[in-house]
């Protein structure tokens, strides 16, 4: 029998109950005519449930290790387990459909993967899995509390943001330092921000790079010292207290201030 110990330097931790994979398999239950794309499926806790849901699932797994095992377990996954870095993939050359995306992420790389779910915006409707507890915090945080970040800022513009239920450290092998928590991000009707998304997210980084500060100080080393829009009352706010369509307006207003004065901002 073959036995996967999980890696460190993959950031693994393996779910051990089955009752919680059961309930992030079904997070996708609404969804079972579209494709599905598992990321790190390591030894399949997660993808026999998906499995037995009904879902036409594909996986991506970098740990060939790992690939091997769901290789000889899963035959019904024969020609889609693809032994690849999630982040580095084009899902374009799997579907040329809208499609899912699923798994037990990677937490010291969670965030890169919701920003490349963001390039996909337009094919992947529901987005749900496992992660960091602080992290599913912060993406899933209301416009304008004290979690809101770079992350929910980018994010909650196209998905709609659940926080499902939070899972305990003692479930994995071996136990990881923090809590856990299940999300699901589904797509909305937005179908254009309204304003330069390029210079949108440049908005969002550079405000949040100096969060306790008000807009009036942490974007200075965007629009400069002596922006006269500084004086319109949403510059009085810190970051964290706007939301989305205040930080659309604030990107608006910059990219008015930028092309008035031909300034090009390091994008």
């Amino acid at each position: 029998m073959t036995i996967i110990r999980p890696k460190k330097s993959l950031g693994q931790h393996f779910l051990k109950d089955l009752g919680i994979a059961q309930r992030i398999a079904e997070t996708l239950s609404a969804y079972r005519g579209l494709p599905v794309l598992e990321v790190g499926a390591g030894t399949g806790v997660l993808t026999r449930f998906l499995l037995d849901e009904g879902h036409d699932l594909s996986v991506a797994e970098i740990d060939m290790a790992s690939v091997n095992y769901l290789t000889q377990h899963f035959p019904a996954l024969s020609g889609r387990i693809y032994a690849e870095d999630f982040l580095k993939m084009k899902p374009e050359r799997l579907y040329d459909t809208k499609f899912c995306v699923i798994g037990n992420y990677p937490y010291y790389i969670a965030s890169q993967i919701f920003f490349k779910i963001l390039e996909y915006k337009d094919r992947v409707v529901c987005c749900s899995g496992m992660i960091q507890k602080e992290v599913a915090e912060r993406l899933s945080a209301a416009p304008g509390s004290r979690n809101s970040g770079i992350l929910s800022a980018l994010i909650q513009p196209w998905y709609e943001v659940e926080y499902l239920f939070t899972v305990s450290e003692k479930v994995f092998d071996p136990p990881p330092k923090v809590k856990s928590a299940v999300i699901r991000m589904t797509r909305n009707s937005r179908t254009e921000l309204g304003c330069d998304e390029t210079l949108y997210k440049q908005v969002v980084k550079t405000s949040f790079n100096r969060r306790r500060k008000t807009l009036r100080n942490s974007m200075k080393p965007l629009l400069g010292n002596d922006c006269p829009y500084f004086s319109l009352p949403i510059f009085d706010k810190r970051p964290e207290q706007l939301s989305i369509e205040q930080f659309i307006e604030l990107t608006l207003i910059a990219g008015k201030y930028l092309e008035e004065t031909e300034i090009k901002p390091e994008l």
